[in-house]
């Protein structure tokens, strides 16, 4: 496993960055192609849905946790 790097993205017309290991990066970046989204579009849905309890670069871990998760069931 990699060591986390800055990945920079636009939520709402804002710059952000979070910080994810590149197997997560990739893995975020195949779920937003398997479903047609714009890569900054999904990070703006996780974004909405995490809540104040849970930093960004987290919840789109869980998010990619949760997804291949559900297809494996």
């Amino acid at each position: 496993m990699s060591r986390p790097k800055k990945r920079s993205l636009t939520l709402k017309g804002h710059r952000t960055s979070v910080s994810l290991e590149d197997e997560f990066w990739s893995a975020f970046r195949m779920i937003a192609d398997k479903n047609a989204k714009p890569i900054n579009v999904l990070a703006a849905e996780i974004d909405t849905d995490r809540g104040t309890d849970i930093g960004l670069a987290s919840a789109i871990r869980l998010y990619i946790l949760r997804y291949y998760q559900t297809q494996n069931s």
